[in-house]
């Protein structure tokens, strides 16, 4: 479960909680271990590793986790799809689906748990969980870990959302789930997304409550960093070694829609988390897109591997 109000700054290799929230000002970077793996090449350590294990819900923090062409595993195994049109649940669409980050789970394979908010639970494989899950949400809906065929969901137009709120009917976009993943998966693009301390703590910095949270930028990967600003900007067509092991590919920016603004469990609403990136890192995901509001890159892998907390990160 994921713990808000955390601070980075408390997180270490023997702890199981992974912090959560940055602070306006921090570097969390004054250790000398950190300071020699910049001096060594490296681009940092991983200092947090979350999955999801069902598409737009609330996920966990790991200490170590096997990687391969379909991510870290365990990650977005499973989806909510509405019965009716065909589309998968994402909170993308906030007006229709906030709900769904009210909603936490764990775990992997048909045993995920799915924690309500009342603190009630129930697994992937219950018999009366499409049920409990349409009553929750408000829309009828079947618990899967196979996508529909062409899988799409619908995506608000997230300035619109910052415009005019949850309740207003905003510009809808159909995307089609997966562009860069493999098949058979529920990632909206690629099967990684990697995100920088630098970043958090800049975006930090920029908003007016002086603290972000992580949770709202749903990172698989959080590579603790000594550059300034948002840094993996410039990681676009770069391969990364992560440990000794895996590599990725650096292949787009990450453009942000509503989600960032949304309640997450108990966290409250941040239209900041949106808007800062609106006002200072709007920029273009890819080449052949338009300056978007951006945090965080995605990632494909070239070779799996394994990786820990602490796992350093170098150019490969």
């Amino acid at each position: 479960m994921l713990r808000p109000g955390l601070d980075i700054t408390a997180l270490t290799h023997d702890d199981d909680a992974a912090a959560t929230t940055f602070r306006s000002g921090e570097n969390d970077l004054d250790c000398g271990r950190d300071r020699a793996v910049t001096e060594d090449g490296g681009l940092g350590t991983v200092a947090v590793l979350r999955r999801y294990p069902v598409k737009s819900m609330l996920g966990e923090d790991l200490r170590a986790s096997d990687v391969t062409w379909r991510g870290l595993a365990g990650d977005r195994v499973l989806a909510v799809v509405h019965r009716d049109t065909g589309k998968v649940a994402s909170a993308k669409d906030p007006r229709l689906w906030r709900g769904m980050l009210k909603l936490a789970a764990t775990g992997s394979g048909p045993l995920v748990k799915i924690t309500l908010p009342d603190g009630t639970a129930i697994t992937g494989s219950d018999p009366g969980v499409d049920a409990l899950l349409s009553g929750l949400l408000g829309q009828p809906v079947t618990l899967t870990a196979t996508p529909p065929p062409g899988a799409v969901l619908d995506r608000a137009d997230p300035e619109e959302v910052l415009r005019n709120g949850l309740d207003v009917q905003a510009r809808i976009e159909v995307g089609r789930l997966g562009a860069a993943s493999p098949e058979g998966t529920f990632f909206d693009f690629a099967p990684l997304h990697l995100m920088t301390t630098s970043t958090l703590g800049r975006v930090a910095g920029l908003s007016p409550h002086g603290i972000v949270e992580l949770e709202r930028y749903r990172p698989n990967i959080v590579i603790r960093t000594t550059a300034p600003g948002f840094a993996e900007n410039d990681w676009a067509g770069r391969d990364l070694r992560i440990g000794s092991d895996l590599i990725i590919t650096v292949i787009a920016r990450t453009a942000r829609c509503a989600i960032p603004t949304l309640e997450h469990g108990d966290l409250p609403r941040d239209v900041a988390a949106l808007r800062v990136l609106a006002g200072h890192n709007r920029i273009k995901p890819r080449d052949a897109l338009g300056p978007q509001p951006c945090a965080g890159v995605y990632a494909q892998v070239l070779r799996p591997g394994r990786i820990r907390l602490g796992d350093i990160v170098h150019p490969a």
